[in-house]
């Protein structure tokens, strides 16, 4: 049952009640480096561009996970408190220059009211398995599917099974990274998801292989004190983590590790190389999203959104890198 103070706290919240056109606004980032504005290259990474993204729109902000198009112009993405951002990405000469036709829509439930009504957030993960969205909600610890090319932003959704373990995460430090597994690889059909800070006896993030009623276990090694904040899949065969760090004493930083999918094993422990590592003498905020695609000049192009958590001290960002050497 839900309680008035649920209703009363969905008001509250920053998401639209209806779909609606929005206009976004989008400040150029020209250089990573607060320091050293030549340079290009971080880690395996380089950087192509990014975007300070605001928008009048009070339901705009708190961008939790985004999903890019094969094209890389259109996407669509999710945020904290239960709306869905779709739009197109605008190039000038390779760079992001700015965010056209640019909507939102109340993410439903199945019976056509909105999740956030119903005190369903915060929606963390978004990934698309067999032309299916997925969306992993923290606190009441759901995955839920969307027929989103079927039904546009009306599309209303639907639980999956999920695992009776899943009641066990700590509470808002769940389910941050959904990814699916590539269709010709050995994980085919499976939703990988790995937990933002619910650790294991060792220390580690539990994590999921979930496929029908089939779930298999596995852990993520912790580091640095580094949590999952999302993951995506690098093609043909590795998990891609984007992870970030925050603490009074060492302040934000954020993190990408490559880890290949044949090492997840039931009841096994992967790890992985950093890609790159960042903290704020760089263009970062609160980094929340990883997206990846190949580019017409064939260029693995990885696009990273950041949550501003509707601060008015944080930032939307939206980066672009170039996996070198790929």
């Amino acid at each position: 049952m839900v309680v008035a103070g649920t209703f009363a706290l969905a008001e509250a919240l920053h998401y639209t009640k209806a779909p609606t056109r929005i206009d976004v606004q989008a400040v150029p980032i020209t250089s990573f480096d607060n320091r050293d504005a030549s340079r290009t290259r971080f880690g395996e990474l380089e950087f192509r561009g990014g975007l300070v993204l605001t928008s009048k729109h009070d339901a705009f902000g708190g961008i939790s996970a985004i999903h890019v198009e094969p094209d890389g112009a259109h996407f669509l993405a999710i945020t904290d408190n239960g709306s869905w951002l779709r739009g197109r990405i605008v190039y000038d000469k390779g760079k992001p220059a700015g965010v056209a036709d640019a909507e939102m829509a109340p993410i439903l439930g199945s019976d056509g009211k909105s999740l956030a009504a119903r005190g369903w957030f915060d929606v963390e993960s978004l990934t698309e398995l067999d032309g299916l969205f997925y969306i992993g909600i923290e606190r009441v610890e759901q995955i839920v599917r969307f027929d989103v090319r079927r039904d546009g932003l009306l599309a209303r959704g639907e639980p999956i099974a999920v695992p009776p373990d899943f009641k066990t995460f700590v509470f808002n430090k769940s389910l941050e990274c959904l990814a699916a597994a590539p269709k010709n690889s050995a994980l085919a059909g499976n939703l990988i998801a790995v937990t933002e800070e619910s650790l294991d006896a060792a220390g580690n993030h539990r994590s999921f292989l979930l496929k029908g009623n089939q779930v298999e276990r596995f852990s993520v090694k912790r580091s640095d004190d580094f949590d999952i904040s999302d993951c995506t899949i690098l093609p043909p065969g590795d998990l891609l983590l984007l992870e970030r760090r925050y603490s009074p004493a060492r302040g934000v930083a954020m993190r990408i590790r490559r880890v290949p999918l044949t090492s997840i094993k039931p009841a096994g422990l992967i790890d992985g190389k950093a890609l790159i590592e960042a903290d704020l003498g760089y263009q970062i905020d609160n980094m929340e999203g990883i997206a990846v695609h190949r580019n017409a000049e064939g260029e693995t192009v990885i696009t990273l959104v950041s949550d501003d958590n509707f601060s008015a001290i944080q930032r939307n960002l939206l980066l672009q890198f170039t996996l070198v050497g790929d």
